[in-house]
């Protein structure tokens, strides 16, 4: 048996290098990074779809992700941000306009609606910055790092919570985020994922919360009771004093998450909070389910989950822990379909999909993480995209226009070259490239539903131009050759629907280096 956390870790955080790049906001013609929807909580009260369906544009300061919010016809016009790079105090300002309601202190999405903020290329990172959800609903914050938001000392962020909700906030998913900070209270930092004054509808998923002494809450105090339906599920709370979450009041699903050194309290269902408890794996660590630091209790339905060196206080009149042996006092329906990984393969999945830039990797419910294949997102392209002649027969050599459909689909292909990825041809960044394991071989883009595709450009990387000899372009579902030829660069064909298309190299002068597989409508 392993020794008992006896003592909170204040562990050093790993450097993050990011790309901080400048300029103004962006239109941009491609897909977002975002997976294929909301689960849980999230999916009720009319679903959380964020931004689908609006302008995608991108940001690389905090005043850019203010300048896209305030610049939309209204304060509901749908939009997705794409961040990259470092988001700090020094590069956020405060802008104004009829559709938003911004401070320079920290990201503030306030009293607006149909937002997602997406991290994207080498990532995003809001540094000693929180993100701060107000009188908002259809929100999704997904690939992001926020860390060491103080409430207190140098900087000062609102709040102190690296994410936190309050004042009828409904309909938020947050997805693959990174929550962390560099010690507790004493040390001026506060929550990690906080939501208070009326916050509904609410899921977190495949995230990880860490060095914290306050992992989260539901609810501000014990007569903050409106806030609940909230699911969290599939996420890493580790090295957390307590508040993973604390639950006042209102309904809450943890299903399929792993808790490691939790070092006073975890779950703190209390105040006539209930929680549903299920499949999770709690690791090195201290009462992690029971009503802690107060006479007015909540309960719990437990099932499936593994203790593994849990050690347990004694009961007082302020404290009722569930264990040594858990039971369930009390029952709790959950209206969302969902599927339950055993808890005993919990670490293995959740240290392959929790956090940002794991490649939006999931579950498939039976212990295996899976890349998702979202389905193609409409977004408005960008005014100086050409418009074609519906005379003018497509050029080859053209280069081509409107959306990259290739932008958050899925890939696959033959056997390729150590560090390489399939995923490096649909990330547009240049720098990233995949290789076949010899000089031959085939990658794929491919999409959930058919999609229509009547050009592609193959993009070599940098130094390896020239590279790419004989091809074929293939109808991966029927085996029809597209075209075929000599050379990277844009190939154009006949429309055709299609879920997947394949660009098969047959000969090459020397191992290929394809830095993007562009797919194109027309």
């Amino acid at each position: 048996m392993r020794r008992p956390v006896a003592l909170r870790l204040h562990a050093a955080l790993a450097t993050m290098a990011v790309a901080a790049a400048t300029g103004v906001v962006l239109s941009m013609p491609e897909a977002a990074a975002a997976a294929s929807g909301a689960t849980g909580y999230a999916t009720q009260n009319g679903g959380t779809t964020g931004g689908a369906g609006g302008q995608t544009v991108r940001a690389t300061t905090g005043t850019q992700i203010h300048q896209a919010l305030c610049g939309r016809a209204s304060s509901s016009t749908p939009i997705t941000i794409e961040v990259e790079g470092t988001i700090n105090h020094g590069n956020t300002t405060k802008v104004s306009g009829d559709s938003c309601s911004t401070a320079a202190d920290k990201i503030e999405l306030k009293q607006i609606s149909n937002v997602t903020i997406v991290g994207v290329g080498n990532g995003a990172v809001f540094d000693q910055l929180g993100i701060h959800i107000r009188e908002s609903s259809n929100i999704i914050i997904q690939n992001v790092t926020v860390r060491n938001v103080k409430k207190s000392g140098s900087p000062t962020s609102n709040g102190g919570d690296a994410i936190g909700m309050e004042s009828g906030v409904r309909n938020v998913w947050v997805d693959h985020a990174t929550l962390e900070a560099s010690g507790g209270e004493s040390e001026g930092y506060d929550g990690l994922f906080d939501m208070k004054d009326d916050t509904q509808y609410v899921t977190l998923s495949y995230s990880t919360l860490r060095n914290s002494g306050r992992g989260g809450l539901i609810g501000s105090s014990e007569s903050d009771r409106s806030n609940g339906y909230v699911t969290f599920h599939h996420n890493l709370y580790e090295n957390i004093d307590s508040r993973a979450p604390l639950l006042r009041g209102g309904i809450a699903h943890m299903y399929n998450n792993h808790y490691k050194s939790l070092n006073e309290s975890g779950i703190n269902s209390r105040a006539g909070a209930k929680a549903k408890v299920d499949n999770n794996y709690f690791e090195d660590s201290k009462d992690v389910l029971g009503t802690f630091y107060t006479d007015q209790a909540g309960s719990w339905q437990v099932s499936g989950n593994i203790y593994d060196n849990v050690t347990w206080s004694e009961p007082g009149e302020d404290n009722n822990p569930a264990g040594p042996d858990p039971q369930s006092n009390t029952t709790v329906s959950i209206p969302y379909p969902y599927t339950l990984d055993d808890a005993s393969c919990v670490p293995d999945v959740v240290s392959s999909t929790a956090g940002a830039g794991k490649g939006l990797r999931v579950s498939d419910g039976n212990c295996s993480p899976q890349t998702p294949t979202p389905g193609p997102s409409d977004p408005t392209p960008s005014p100086t995209d050409p418009t074609p002649d519906p005379t003018d027969p497509p050029d080859p050599t053209d280069p081509p226009g409107g959306t990259n459909l290739s932008i958050g689909a899925g890939s696959d292909g033959t056997s390729k070259a150590d560090g390489t990825s399939y995923g490096n041809v649909r990330d547009g960044d240049m720098s990233t490239y995949w290789s076949p394991a010899g000089s031959t071989g085939s990658v794929s883009v491919k999409w959930g539903s058919a999609t229509t595709v009547s050009k592609i450009n193959i993009r070599e990387a940098a130094g390896s131009e020239g590279t790419i000899g004989s091809y074929r372009v293939v109808n991966h579902g029927t085996g029809a050759v597209l075209a075929s030829g000599s050379g990277a660069g844009v190939i154009a064909f006949p429309a055709v629907s299609l879920e997947k298309i394949t660009f098969q190299i047959t000969g090459a002068s020397g191992t290929p280096k394809v830095a993007e597989f562009e797919t194109y409508a027309g």
